[in-house]
């Protein structure tokens, strides 16, 4: 792989890197345990949007049992960095590369424009598949679709199941990419899942992982199973059982998201459950993380961190994160190591068998030894983003950064327990949970923190995590050294991949569903198509019950 945080040892010397400072039931009345398989099972679970405050070993509002539990028994990843939105996390997942590194530094991949993953990158689970593994993933995709070799089922997984594009209805599955362009989003497969409709998304997707592990042999094949919840991503949508133990929450969005909290940490259990039901337990690594900080705005929270989603302040990029495995030698305990999203692909095909070293091109580092066994990082630095294509700081410039780099261009790297950022990192208050959503409008100037006429900052993340102490004026030294680092980083990036939208993708034109446009000479109809049509009389009495049921779900969610 390549060392760039160790080409330059002079930063190294300049910098600061000292570190911050079995029980058994689960509810398993059969556990009926396989031998230990040479290679572990590997479950990989990513919520959406799940702010730093959203869980309950952070914030005891939450309750998440569950996921509690899970971390208490494994390791809690406390220093632990994603992306602030989501195509570039679950890129940098999937392909063990920096954005900069796939033409993805640039927002999202939206539903119309025809731009996936490079098709010469070779994904996570496409190595998983030649290490032996059988290979699904359940859940949101996001990473483009406009050809069929975008698909989940040509990059690597057996099998697919979920959404592809970034938002979608929690029981209608409609996905909308601005006004009047909409469309059902569910797949099964290569397949429309029409007739999966109408059930709630975050039991839907724990449901089909129990069927996969109850279909598969454990003892035969090892398993990889990424797991994407939508949740808990806009709308916000639960069921009313979930929302009634916050009932005393003054705030709607809040009320509304912690409910998908707790519905996401039920789901994990169900999945747990099946793992030592179908005896998988023992020999698996149980992996669980955020896509990016929570967006206040809609019930998340990032207490006491600075920023949300979409921002590189410490509340858009620092993720909970936490592995729950048997074979961890060191459990219960809490890592500070430094970690990055792009760490799991080494570190899974690591533990898979593969031959990390003979894998180009990676910026991960494979960190089993120092999550397991508490070994010190092999990871220094991270370069958090370069996007050339976001607005420009008006007041940066080449100068700002003596010569270096120019300060207008939105960037921010780490090195060390340094952390620099450029141009515009984004919204940068600090949001306390009570003033979420529709709270006064006066209580949103609680600590307005904007710096307008500002486009560097330098912070020491160790001695303040919550970036209150702006150091870029007392510590040039230490700019200069983060600076080069930026311009380094820059001369490895390919072009910006962010084509325009393709008015071809409008589902209008595509049978009412989400999915692959631009021709292969493959039959499209296939695709698209209904299942058998039923009689009309059938067909009319489904619509009444289902427009019934999407009132009842509304007047409850209002009234609580």
């Amino acid at each position: 792989m390549t060392e760039p945080a160790l080409s330059v040892l002079s930063v190294m010397t300049l910098l600061s890197l000292g570190h911050l400072s079995e029980s058994q039931d689960w509810t398993s009345p059969n556990q009926v345990e396989q031998p230990n398989h040479p290679r572990p099972h590997i479950i990989f679970i990513m919520t959406d949007d799940q702010g730093f405050n959203d869980i309950g070993y952070h914030n005891r509002d939450i309750h998440t049992p569950t996921l509690d539990k899970l971390a208490a028994e494994g390791v809690k990843l406390e220093n632990y960095y994603i992306q602030p939105i989501c195509t570039p996390s679950r890129s940098q997942f999937i392909t063990g590369r920096y954005q900069i590194h796939t033409g993805l530094q640039h927002s999202i991949i939206r539903s119309r424009q025809p731009s996936c993953l490079p098709f010469d990158l070779r994904t996570l689970p496409q190595r998983l598949q030649d290490s032996g593994y059988s290979t699904h993933m359940v859940g949101k995709w996001h990473l483009g679709f406009y050809k069929r070799d975008c698909l989940p089922t040509r990059r690597g997984f057996h099998t697919y199941f979920g959404s592809l594009t970034g938002s979608v209805d929690y029981y209608t599955y409609k996905s909308c990419d601005g006004p009047r362009v909409c469309g059902y989003d569910l797949h099964d497969g290569e397949r429309v899942a029409w007739d999966q409709a109408g059930r709630y998304s975050t039991q839907l997707y724990a449901q089909r992982v129990r069927k996969i592990l109850a279909a598969h042999d454990p003892s035969s094949q090892p398993l990889f199973i990424f797991l994407s919840f939508q949740a808990v991503h806009t709308p916000l949508q639960t069921p009313r059982e979930y929302i009634y133990p916050y009932r005393r929450m003054g705030n709607v969005f809040r009320r509304k998201y912690a409910g998908m909290v707790s519905a996401v940490d039920e789901a994990v259990r169900n999945v747990t459950y099946a793992l030592r039901k179908y005896g998988y337990y023992k020999n698996s690594v149980i992996i669980f993380s955020t896509d990016n900080g929570g967006q206040p705005l809609f019930g998340g929270s990032n207490w006491p961190l600075r920023g949300r989603k979409g921002t590189y302040w410490e509340g858009g990029i620092r993720g909970i994160g936490f592995v729950h495995s048997p074979l961890l030698k060191r459990r219960r305990r809490v890592s500070k190591a430094l970690l990055h999203i792009t760490d799991w692909y080494p570190t899974l095909m690591g533990l898979a068998g593969g031959n990390v070293s003979q894998m180009e091109g990676l910026d991960g580092y494979d960190m089993w030894e120092t999550i397991s066994d508490g070994k010190e990082s092999p990871r220094l630095e991270i370069l958090h983003n370069i996007d050339p294509l976001y607005n420009a700081a008006r007041h940066g410039s080449l100068k700002n950064g003596f010569g270096i780099w120019n300060t207008a261009v939105q960037a921010a790297v780490r090195v060390g327990d340094w952390k620099l950022l450029t141009g515009n990192p984004g919204y940068g208050d600090w949001i306390p949970p009570q003033v979420l959503g529709n709270f006064p409008e006066s209580w949103w100037s609680l600590e307005r923190h904007t710096e307008q006429k500002k486009s560097l900052w330098l912070f020491n993340v160790a001695d303040d995590p919550y970036e209150r102490y702006n150091l870029a004026e007392n510590r040039p030294d230490v700019v200069k050294q983060l600076l080069a680092r930026l311009t380094f980083y820059n001369r490895t990036a390919v072009p910006v991949r962010y084509p325009s939208e393709d008015p071809r993708a409008d589902p209008r034109r595509n049978g009412g569903a989400w999915g692959p446009w631009e021709g292969d000479g493959e039959n499209w109809e296939a695709f698209y198509r209904r299942k058998r049509k039923i009689k009309k009389q059938k067909r009319k009495f489904g619509k009444m019950k289902s427009y019934f049921r999407r009132l009842n779900i509304r007047m409850m969610s209002n009234r609580i």
